[in-house]
């Protein structure tokens, strides 16, 4: 593009207007053609294919030198853990009670301890504040105790019956109360006896 052509139309035409139009068309006038002039120059300044600013850039980063590769971490080795279940407790089974084990002698010195193997009566289903005495009957074999549980059913039971949670034994009837005597634990493998009533209700 010939630059000196459109300046030398561009003089010719900054004299004619100075010649024939007033300053304000004038300046109006002249600010648009210089306007076109620089948006010709930008435009041909972007047609150049001039790659050297890119050209420079990649050689700079090619002349970098190259950073070594990281190793790979070092494996450790885990030792095996072989799991042997002898001689342990299964977790799916329930605790042994001292006073649910069988063929165990869990007596003190004294000789004084339940009997497990004796099979339960009804009555020690029921602690003893919830059985009441509400009568008696005089049979042959002896004077009967009238035992009503917490369900409503009455019971009758003679001496040597037992009845509650702590192995009481019946071992005496009266008219107004049936005495017994219980096995208590104070501690696992200890026992004791201890005498307790049931005294008529009014």
């Amino acid at each position: 593009m010939d630059y000196s052509k459109i300046l030398s139309s561009y003089r010719n035409n900054f004299s004619r207007s100075m010649r024939l139009e007033s300053p304000l068309h004038f300046n109006a006038r002249v600010s648009l053609q210089l306007g076109c002039v620089v948006l010709m120059a930008l435009l041909a300044g972007c047609g150049n294919d001039d790659f050297s600013d890119l050209n420079r850039y990649l050689a700079e980063v090619k002349r970098k030198p190259k950073e070594p590769i990281k190793p790979l971490p070092e494996m450790k080795l885990v030792e095996p853990f072989i799991f042997k279940p002898e001689n342990l407790r299964d977790p799916f089974k329930a605790l042994e009670q001292p006073e649910q084990t069988q063929g165990i002698d869990t007596s003190t010195g004294s000789g004084i301890k339940p009997d497990f193997n004796r099979r339960k009566e009804e009555l020690e289903s029921f602690p003893l504040d919830g059985l009441r005495m509400v009568g008696t009957v005089n049979m042959k074999s002896g004077l009967w105790g009238l035992i009503k549980a917490s369900d409503g059913t009455v019971y009758r039971v003679k001496v040597g019956n037992y009845m509650g949670k702590n192995y009481g034994k019946i071992i005496r009837i009266v008219s107004d109360k049936i005495e017994l005597m219980e096995i208590v634990s104070d501690k696992p493998g200890t026992w004791r006896e201890q005498p307790t009533s049931i005294m008529l209700a009014e």
